[in-house]
Order: C-alpha cells, then structure tokens, then sequence
C-alpha cells in the first residue's frame, strides 16, 4: 500500500479528515431510446441531510441518441441541478418519480453510505453508467504507480491502461495526463485517502509550491511513492541561482516533512499533481 509518506517517521497521532459518513440515496436515471432499448444516462444522488441533489450524465450522448435528441439530453444535468437547487433535492427527484415516463424514468431509490457525496457520486458513476472511452477527450488512463513512474514516462505508445476513466467535463485533457490511486493520509484534506488522481508527466518550469509525485528508488515496492508539496531554497551567486536545500512537506500536520539530498540515483519527481478526480 502506498503510504502517506516514505516509510518512516508516523506520528503516533493522525488526523483523519474522512471517518464520519452519512447515509445518501441514489438512483439511476433512464431513457428509452428509438433502437437501442432503455439506456442508463446517468446518476442522482441525494444527500437528505443538506436536500442537496447531485446529478451526473454520460457526455457521449451523441453516439447512443440522434442528433436532435442529444441536443435535449445535454440540457438535462443542468436542468436538474436547477431543479434541485429552486425546489430541493427530495422534491424534485419525487417529480422525477411522479411524472416518470418510457422515454426518461428513474431507477427505484437505492441507500447508500457517503463519506463525500462529491466522491460518492463519481464511484456510482463508474460502476453504474457505461459510456463510450474516446482516449484523451473524455477519458484518461488509470495505471498503477508502478507503471507511472516507469514505462510510462519512457515508452507511453507500449503501455496498456488498467481502465480508462471518465474525466470532468471541465478538465482539459492531453496525453501528458494519467490517473493514479493515492493511499495514505498524509495529503489530507486535499487529497483524502483512496483518492483516484489525475496526474501530469513531463513537469516543466519552476516546482516551487506545487504538489508532486516522488519515488524513492531505496524504498520497495508501493512504499516509493509519495506525493509532496515541493519546496526549494536557493542562493544568488556570481554564477546565477544556487539551490541550497529541497523539502517535501506534508499537508496534514500530523505527518512529517523531510529534506532531500540532491542524489537524482535516489529521488525522482515522476509527475505534477492536477486534481482529484472524486
């Protein structure tokens, strides 16, 4: 598993930025279409707590439904979104229900346990809504960090994905980008445990301030890999800047930050952290 940090140095206290859950509710929503049968389109989760709706459709809506109908569908998450913000989340999915037809109905109501419903959302998502993979425009490779951090920053043409995952509408894809799962607590709260990030290979210009994939090539197996705050001091001299010193600092105070020594044999900054995906 990979840690929170290289394998030393746990503070006996940890913070934990995600142990309390609450009970959600979800369903799927579906629509029959001329010559494919019932579709699934996508997920509504609802967090009775706040009645705050979250909603999520498939963006490959022109390739299962004609082009007039596609263009109605497309208004559909937002329309929803509205809906639930002006009415409330339990009375609009109850509309939903109410006023259900063959051509767009939801799935009978389904428990379910959330630690973020943000996640949560994306997780039914990706279990519950097949969609079209178009490579780097709407989906990203999954790799283990392994592969990350080896064949796929030298040969990326011979790797083959473990998945590929659907990317936020609002992120901007490449093939510079891949997903990775983060383990550990370390990067709390930014990055919770278990988290499913995204990735930039080929980092370029100053590090100074971001967050950063490591390897630590004395560490075996997942324990090489942390992901830092990257930290640099340096000094003007004659010859220009000199850097003095290098820390990886950890968000979560309840975690170490170390200094690094300069053995680029030892230390690899593999890929620049972008964003959780959920």
């Amino acid at each position: 598993m990979l840690m929170g940090g290289f394998a030393a140095g746990m503070s006996a206290r940890v913070l934990r930025f995600s142990d309390y859950t609450s009970t959600g509710q979800y369903a799927l929503l579906l629509c029959e279409l001329p010559g494919r049968g019932v579709e699934t389109l996508g997920v509504l989760l609802l967090d009775p707590g706040n009645d705050t709706l979250y909603a999520r459709l498939r963006r490959d809506l022109g390739r299962i439904a004609s082009q007039e109908d596609a263009e109605v569908l497309e208004q559909l998450e937002d329309d929803l979104l509205v809906k639930g913000q002006e009415w409330g989340a339990e009375a609009t999915l109850a509309w939903l229900e109410e006023h259900a037809s063959l051509a767009i109905r939801t799935s009978e109501r389904e428990a379910v346990t959330v630690r973020d419903f943000d996640r949560a959302l994306g997780d039914l998502y990706r279990r519950h809504v097949p969609s079209s993979v178009i490579p780097f425009e709407t989906h990203l490779p999954l790799y283990s960090l392994a592969v990350a951090a080896g064949p796929f920053l030298t040969n990326p043409e011979d790797v083959h994905a473990e998945d590929w995952l659907e990317a936020p509408p609002d992120l901007k894809l490449g093939p510079d980008l891949f997903v990775a799962r983060i383990q550990g607590h370390s990067m709390e709260p930014k990055i919770p445990d278990g988290s499913l990030c995204v990735f930039r290979r080929n980092v370029v210009g100053s590090r100074m301030g971001r967050l950063v994939l490591v390897r630590n090539s004395e560490l075996a197996d997942d324990n090489q890999y942390t992901v830092k705050r990257y930290r640099s001091q340096k000094i003007e001299t004659q010859d220009g800047f000199e850097q003095t010193r290098i820390r990886l600092e950890s968000l979560n105070p309840a975690y170490p930050s170390w200094d690094l020594d300069e053995d680029p044999e030892k230390y690899q900054i593999v890929a620049e952290f972008v964003r959780v995906l959920e």
